[in-house]
């Protein structure tokens, strides 16, 4: 017979940082004291998600590596979510050291769970007891992103920058009405304003124009978060990841058309030797759970972001892996995506800055990409 879930004062907060907001050790410590303020402020507890510290991933995908080239999905779930983990713990000892009530909720006790596919899996199940049960004895309850289970118990991984899709689940599990997202930039902006100059912020943004430009690789949210905040009705507010964490962006139903570059330096365009072979590759990587979009201007598919062995996934398939011609960069107007290829990641940059400079020429309808 199942316990009844113990009653909360009112509707957590439900909050969410990424890994730059942990750029040292004492990073923790200031964000711990900017949250229990904010619980005296509010008289409500938090749910945190957290990824983590820059670099962290890396240096265990590197250590991994090291061992076997080729991993199997498995090990890579099971090995690169505990850089997460270990981000969430040192946000609860910095709380604890406040003398505020805290605790982590990992992967396997967050009522989470996904598909069978280890690396990119589909979330299909939110259980919202275990968080309850920990709101109701805490005051913040961290969540490492990223992690859940499969049906048999087994770690899985929602994909890079899933902390996003984590704390659209917590909220959705606790029935709240908005996500907060904090990163290094207040919101999201016509282009990386780190690569880009002359980049505008974007007030409001519509779920679907936010899902194009996700798919499209810009770094601002998890494609699958914006879809899940859309299904529940979950406005997502973008803010700055220090006090006085400035509000930039606002996306939900409704909004101007947004339009953009789209740049990341981590996606990668593959050629192949015919259309049916770029198709069955499409095909593989999005079997997979992996981001692809199949480019119509040639037999190409560009893969989005890293984290992806490539090689691996094509030849897991039974296919001739294909060659690397360049990086993507896209162009949304009117939320009409339209791919070009730069050769390397300067002449990526280069493209990126022009096709800014020109959003207000029109559009030609060159190279559209289709999904």
């Amino acid at each position: 017979m199942s316990r009844a879930v113990p009653a909360v004062p009112a509707v957590p907060a439900v909050l969410k940082f990424g890994g730059s907001s942990f750029a040292s050790p004492d990073a923790y410590g200031e964000l711990a004291r900017s949250l229990s303020a904010r619980v005296e402020a509010e008289g409500r507890p938090l749910a945190v998600v957290v990824s983590a510290m820059p670099g962290e991933t890396e240096k265990l995908r590197g250590r991994l590596h090291e061992v076997d080239p080729h991993p199997s999905d498995d090990r890579v779930a099971g090995l690169l979510t505990l850089a997460d983990t270990v981000s969430a713990h040192l946000l609860t000892a910095a709380l604890h050291r406040l003398g505020r009530s805290a605790t982590v909720l990992a992967g396997h006790e967050s009522g989470f769970t996904t598909d069978e596919t280890f690396m990119w899996a589909r979330l299909e199940h939110i259980d919202p007891d275990p968080l309850w049960y920990a709101l109701a004895r805490h005051d913040v309850v961290v969540v490492p992103g990223g992690q859940a289970v499969d049906g048999r118990g087994r770690p899985t991984w929602l994909g890079k920058n899933s902390s996003d899709l984590s704390a659209v689940a917590v909220a959705v599990a606790l029935g709240a009405g908005h996500c907060e997202i904090h990163s290094d930039v207040e919101g999201i902006h016509s282009c990386d304003p780190n690569k880009v100059t002359g980049t505008r912020l974007l007030e409001h943004v519509s779920y679907e124009d936010a899902a194009t430009m996700s798919r499209q690789g810009a770094k601002v949210l998890h494609r699958r978060s914006v879809r899940l905040a859309e299904q529940h009705g979950v406005t997502i507010v973008c803010r700055h990841n220090k006090e006085p964490f400035t509000t930039g962006t606002l996306i939900g139903g409704t909004g101007a058309r947004a339009d953009a570059v789209v740049l990341n330096l981590r996606s990668t365009v593959l050629g192949y030797p015919d259309h049916t072979a770029a198709d069955r590759a499409h095909q593989a990587f999005r079997a997979d759970g992996v981001d692809a979009v199949r480019l119509e201007d040639g037999p190409h598919v560009a893969v989005i972001g890293g984290y992806v062995d490539q090689e691996e996934t094509q030849r897991r398939h039974g296919l001739v892996p294909g060659r690397a011609v360049g990086i993507p960069v896209t162009e949304i107007r009117g939320g009409r995506p339209v791919v070009h290829i730069a050769a390397d990641e300067d002449e990526a940059v280069r493209l990126a800055q022009k096709l800014h400079d020109n959003l207000a020429v029109p559009a030609s309808t060159t190279a559209l990409s289709t999904l």
